[in-house]
């Protein structure tokens, strides 16, 4: 017997239940039941009894769910890495790195997340790691931290080869406390005031995917960094021809001319701001070379061995024009009431000296020193602008100077000039070290090799990271175009652009397939929606997962990434 559903015309269909039957060679059938006025769950329920199955009048009299966890996030984590050789160990330092895109936390608190109580996603039950602590996440950490050079191998194995270009920066982050012989008195590069900073250096590709990290005290300066990073270039990843690619807080020309010559190594860094008034002192920078173009290649004997190519943004000349004028018009709103104060008939402001730290402290306020002529005598002050330097700085404006040892024939002047602003690659990992994502901060760490070890899983983690962005950039706010977002530029020098696609996405906030637009953050929390559901048997049977069903958003989501939803029990 069999339940059929047989068109009516303009009624609603008829439900039979039937009885199949063979009269000779023919087969026939008759309707024992007409069903159409039963309710729908009793005539699945009797079409499932036929099929051979168990007709349940009610699941939840029969299943009850006993936990349920975020889940989709975890699996397109972990579906994006490879663990060939899995260990407690491992698998515990895979789930701090993962544990950091997911929801940067302490050590204490990511340990509580990772157990079998926790609530908080599956990762723990994924990696089955049961009940892990705060010290068994410290002994991962430091099983880690000796093997930090054959990953960074593996990386620039994988990333880089000889006559590639590397980029390098160097910054710093605040450390809480003072016990760390890592943390040292020193300016915060990351505006964090009132605590001892640590330094860190990135060595990432051409594309920006970070390959190596190094630690450094907090008193250490940029330039100091160069050697060590060479020395990571050169001896451990065994790369011969490289052309490293640092701003000019850098690659300064003592390093250029201590480290980079005798290295063999070659350069693209640009010119600091005295460097290049210095040039045009000389005559060496010929402004009507900028007159109809924005893009010109000089030498100097300053400089043997080297292309200088100079830039022009008018765009950037108008935004640094417009600034000067507001510092000095802010800077003279400061001292007219100083000149005032120098005559008015009671208690006028008389001693020189007092005269001098108050004008002092004005001028340093907003750094336009040079761009005033100051006359202090006893009971009088008087100030003007010294037109002939701001004219002198204004003829600058817009102008910038990069410098590389690069050959013409192997990388032309535009190039050059776009390599050089690869560096924002560099600073987009930082911002997301620093702020957006990761957080390497706050850095609580005492001991010297877990300040190393936490900064190492922060790489690890935006190593991650951005191979994920880059395959998910179809659903993100990110240009999954960049060869469209250069030929939308004018020219090298000009401001970056993005691709029509991704100016499309920004204005309409949605993909080309009319799916919202995301960032990464709103994407995971998007996925993190996929729950991974523990059903328990009323009946005492076994325990499974089931998990939700994948929106289609979700669905292309993990399709990009290339991970297939399973349950691991």
């Amino acid at each position: 017997m069999y339940i059929e559903s047989v068109p009516n015309r303009n009624s609603p269909p008829a439900v039979l239940l039937r009885e199949s039957f063979r009269v000779g060679s023919k087969v026939r059938k008759r309707t024992i039941l007409n069903l159409s006025k039963w309710p729908p769950h009793l005539v699945q329920g009797l079409r499932t009894l036929l099929k051979g199955g168990t007709a349940i009048a009610s699941l939840r009299d029969h299943f009850s769910i006993s936990r349920s966890l975020p889940h989709g996030h975890v699996a397109a984590v972990l579906g994006s890495l490879i663990d060939p050789s899995p260990s407690r160990s491992r698998s515990l330092a895979l789930a701090l790195v993962v544990s950091r895109i997911l929801q940067p936390r302490s050590k204490l608190a990511t340990s509580r997340c990772l157990g079998p109580a926790s609530l908080a996603h599956s990762l723990g039950d994924e990696l089955q790691l049961g009940q892990p602590g705060a010290d068994d996440l410290y002994a991962a950490m430091d099983w880690l931290l000796p093997r930090q050079q054959a990953i960074e191998r593996a990386l620039a194995k994988r990333h880089l080869a000889d006559s590639s270009l590397v980029l390098a920066d160097v910054t710093s982050t605040c450390f809480e406390g003072s016990r760390c012989p890592l943390a040292a008195r020193d300016h915060a590069r990351d505006g964090q005031r009132g605590k001892l900073p640590i330094v860190f250096s990135l060595l990432c590709n051409r594309d920006g995917c970070p390959v190596a990290v190094q630690v450094f005290p907090g008193n250490t300066a940029d330039p100091a960094t160069v050697g060590p990073q060479l020395d990571t270039l050169r001896r451990r990843f065994g790369l011969a021809r490289l052309v490293v690619v640092g701003d000019r807080g850098l690659l300064t020309q003592a390093r250029i001319r201590d480290e980079l010559r005798p290295a063999g190594l070659d350069w693209i860094s640009a010119l600091r701001a005295p460097a290049i008034r210095e040039l045009a002192r000389q005559g060496a920078i010929q402004m009507s070379l900028l007159d109809r173009r924005d893009l010109a290649e000089i030498t100097s004997p300053d400089y043997p061995g080297e292309r200088l190519l100079l830039c022009r943004n008018p765009l950037l000349a108008a935004r640094r024009a417009r600034q000067r004028e507001a510092l000095l018009r802010a800077t003279e709103k400061l001292l007219d009431p100083l000149v005032a104060a120098t005559q008015r008939t009671r208690r006028p402001l008389s001693r020189a000296a007092s005269i001098g730290r108050r004008v002092g402290k004005v001028v340093s306020r907003f750094k336009v020193r040079k761009h005033f002529e100051l006359s202090i005598e006893e009971g009088r002050f008087a100030y003007r602008r010294n037109q002939a330097g701001i004219d002198a700085e204004a003829a600058l404006d817009g102008l910038y100077a990069v410098r590389t040892s690069v050959a013409a024939d192997e990388l032309g002047p535009a190039d050059a000039v776009r390599t050089y602003k690869s560096l924002s690659a560099v600073e987009r990992a930082f911002r997301s070290f620093q702020t957006v994502h990761l957080k390497v901060r706050p850095v609580d760490h005492c001991l010297e090799d877990r300040v190393r070890a936490h900064v190492l899983l922060c790489m690890l983690a935006y190593y991650v990271e951005w191979h994920m962005q880059r395959r998910l950039a179809p659903l993100l706010f990110k240009d999954a175009d960049p060869d469209a977002a250069q030929a939308a530029r004018a020219a090298v020098v000009q401001p970056a652009q993005v691709s029509p696609e991704a100016r499309a996405k920004a204005r309409t906030q949605r993909t080309a397939a009319g799916e919202p637009v995301h960032s990464f953050r709103t994407l995971l929390a998007d996925l993190a929606t996929i729950v991974k559901n523990r059903i328990q048997p009323r009946d005492g049977g076994a325990p499974f997962d089931m998990l939700t069903r994948p929106t289609e958003l979700q669905r292309k989501a993990l399709e990009l990434l290339g991970v297939s939803l399973t349950c691991t029990q």
